[in-house]
């Protein structure tokens, strides 16, 4: 990273172009290529948690391979847990040789060496992760984790309102619909 300009410029260029989009799916993949860049890495991608399973999905990436993608369920309770229960970034070095790693093995193959997961929080709630992937062993600075995990918190703010933008305009829909007078079929009310 070379330096906080260049976190400021691409934190107002990320929000600006989020905050003009309505697709949750296109703010992810706008975000985690704007990161990727942005701190010349390997990849990056955003993850949602699931609370049903303690898993996290992956809801987009950019820089990673789709054989990496699809390793295996990302289990909450194994993969770099503790960025997600303390609800605090935490930077790997080696994931080589690192018990926080759920596919070492698969990271390898892949070409990962350090990786920067940063919690995504909604209220109280643990809403999902960022997570940034490097090539080289990367000692991430202050600056890095700070950055990464303010970008991680607008992304989850513009995708939540997003859904939230979706569902009104859907419900308003269904109100047109159901006034609608050729649908509507006037009934007569009985005393």
């Amino acid at each position: 990273m070379e330096g906080g300009n260049i976190n400021y410029e691409t934190l107002i260029r990320i929000t600006k172009s989020i905050s003009t989009i309505r697709d949750p799916e296109e703010i992810v993949l706008i975000t985690v290529e704007g990161v990727t860049h942005a701190l010349n890495v390997k990849g990056c991608a955003l993850f949602l948690f699931s609370a049903k399973n303690d898993e996290l999905e992956v809801a987009g990436s950019y820089g990673l391979s789709k054989e990496y993608l699809s390793k295996g369920p990302v289990s909450a309770l194994r993969s770099i847990a503790s960025a997600l229960q303390d609800l605090q970034p935490v930077a790997i070095y080696d994931v080589s040789d690192d018990p926080r790693i759920q596919y070492p093995e698969a990271a390898r193959k892949e070409g990962i060496s350090s990786i920067l997961s940063a919690p995504i929080i909604l209220g109280e709630k643990l809403f999902g992760c960022m997570r940034v992937y490097t090539a080289e062993p990367w000692e991430f600075t202050l600056n890095d984790v700070n950055f990464v995990q303010a970008v991680a918190q607008v992304v989850g703010m513009a995708i939540e309102m997003s859904r939230i933008n979706k569902g009104l305009k859907d419900s308003i829909d269904i109100l047109k619909t159901m006034r609608d007078p050729k649908i509507l079929r006037y009934k007569k009310r009985t005393s």
